[in-house]
């Protein structure tokens, strides 16, 4: 029997059919799809909500766009700048300043959007086009200012040009 395989049909030898047992495999597996779905939770709530700018419009969004008195809005971000548009005025621009925590002071930007709200009540759009300079931590607190100030439809894009 050199280099053969017992196969435990011998006398006095064990059988190699032996029972495996399924319980820790189960719990390994019941865990790790708790996991899987508890992972997917999170990301949904760790997500922006907000769109691409530059992708057509959809016949639906045109007539209600019609109807109501907007404009399209446009707030280009820069390091240094925050400069507010609508449709083809600019308003005057707005320094970035940093507080003492080092945060950007958002005061005068939503003194603005104010302003805007009470002029065109029905705006709910507004397109970010930001530099690659601009920090992410303060692109998200606009982004939150935006929504906060009533403009729900945050669409964020590259500055052009």
């Amino acid at each position: 029997m050199a280099g053969g395989m017992d196969l435990g049909g011998g006398k006095g030898k064990k059988s190699l059919d032996v029972a495996i047992n399924l319980t820790p495999f189960i719990d390994l597996m019941a865990v790790t799809i708790s996991f899987l779905i508890m992972t997917a939770v999170w990301t949904q709530i760790g997500r922006l909500q907000v769109a691409q700018a530059g992708g057509p419009a959809t016949e639906e969004e045109q007539k209600q766009e019609e109807q109501t008195k907007t404009v399209q809005l446009t707030l280009f971000v820069t390091p240094t700048e925050l400069r507010l548009a609508a449709d083809q005025s600019e308003f005057p621009a707005i320094e970035a300043k940093r507080g003492a925590n080092g945060k950007l002071d958002l005061a005068p930007l939503i003194a603005r959007f104010k302003e805007l709200k009470a002029q065109f009540p029905d705006q709910s759009a507004i397109t970010l086009q930001t530099e690659d300079k601009v920090r992410y931590e303060d692109l998200v607190r606009i982004i939150d200012q935006c929504i906060g100030a009533g403009l729900p439809q945050v669409s964020v894009s590259a500055i052009m040009g």
